[in-house]
């Protein structure tokens, strides 16, 4: 399946196949002080599902089980949260939280240098667990992002997240050119063309919402294997999205994001997130109850269980700080989540 190449003039990440993730909720792109220039469209640039490559390099096979009969999206995810190139502590997390779930994955973040997604990938997997790393185009050229998934391809140890990554906060190394050569949705047909898992990102709740289903099947036509949703505040509402999808073809499986904080600071990092809002009675529930960790822990199991119901859905993503108590109480956090929802489903008919 090709992509059609339709440049939408204006945008600071260069982005074809628009919008990204951070579109303000007023509408405003999150790299300067404008409109996002996608808001107003009513199709995706070239058509919406329609179209050619983007710029005759980018090549994805649609839809397809990834190379490796092995290879299934997991029930759970849990996110990888250390310090920046610390592999003794990286491995010492790891190790604490393979056995409460199915792969870790780990974030490129605007501002900190880590170890390249490469690295990262080894060092989980020499932990004991099954890696899921981020590719974000922001600081790599293309050449950069294809000797990255060169490396991922010779290894076949993780899953590649393909985003077009946050833009950098302006106070964030500014004297640091940020690339964006290419976007989420090109980055996602590069990767599929090396034979790897893909995943891809998508934020139902960012505005333009109508245009957001049909940007997941689009990178689903360019071969990506799943997708990761951003977090939705209630059930009903990513039903919907996923019914959206559904009607404009989407086929490949989904992993919804449920977040796990246990106080006010890993709550906080999460609400200042584009296109992420908690849910208010949970936000009380949890910060105002007697015991906030366990309160927290539950909350994000009940989550987890209900929309595991949902059809097509593949798995669930436990993101976020879970804890302002340092990286050990948060994985203690997030193991201890993964292993109710395993108990659940194992209770489960």
């Amino acid at each position: 399946m090709e992509l059609s190449h339709q440049r939408v003039p204006g945008c600071p990440k260069r982005m074809v196949y628009g919008p990204c993730g951070g579109v303000r909720s007023d509408g405003g792109c999150e790299m300067a002080p404008t409109p996002c220039v996608f808001d107003e469209l009513r199709d995706l640039p070239g058509g919406g599902l329609a179209g050619d490559r983007s710029d005759g390099h980018e090549q994805g096979p649609g839809h397809a089980e990834p190379a490796g009969p092995a290879w299934r999206p997991p029930t759970i995810l849990t996110d990888l949260s250390v310090p920046p190139a610390d592999a003794a502590t990286l491995r010492s997390t790891a190790r604490l939280l393979a056995g409460s779930c199915d792969a870790l994955l780990v974030g490129d973040h605007q501002d900190r240098v880590d170890f390249p997604p490469s690295t990262l990938a080894r060092l989980i997997a020499d932990a004991g667990a099954t890696p899921w790393v981020t590719l974000a185009c922001r600081d790599r050229n293309r050449i950069a992002l294809e000797q990255e998934l060169r490396a991922l391809a010779l290894d076949r140890l993780a899953t590649v997240l393909c985003v077009t990554g946050d833009g950098r906060a302006y106070d964030v190394r500014p004297d640091v050119t940020q690339a964006f050569d290419l976007d989420g949705t090109r980055l996602a047909a590069l990767a599929a063309s090396f034979g790897l898992p893909v995943a891809v990102a998508e934020t139902p709740t960012a505005r333009p919402v109508a245009l957001r289903p049909r940007r997941l099947v689009h990178k689903q036509l360019v071969g990506a294997s799943v997708g990761a949703l951003n977090h939705v505040p209630t059930r009903a509402q990513l039903a919907q999205f996923l019914d959206s999808a559904r009607a404009a073809g989407l086929r490949m499986p989904v992993i919804a994001s449920v977040v796990v904080f246990t106080d006010q600071r890993s709550a906080e990092v999460l609400a200042a997130l584009p296109g992420l809002r908690i849910a208010p009675d949970r936000l009380e529930a949890v910060l105002t109850a007697g015991d906030p960790v366990e309160a927290g822990i539950a909350a994000a199991v009940e989550e987890a269980v209900e929309l595991l119901t949902l059809p097509g859905m593949a798995g669930v993503n436990l993101s976020g700080l879970a804890s302002a108590r340092g990286v050990h109480a948060a994985a203690e956090i997030q193991a201890e989540v993964g292993r109710r929802i395993r108990l659940e489903q194992g209770a489960t008919p």
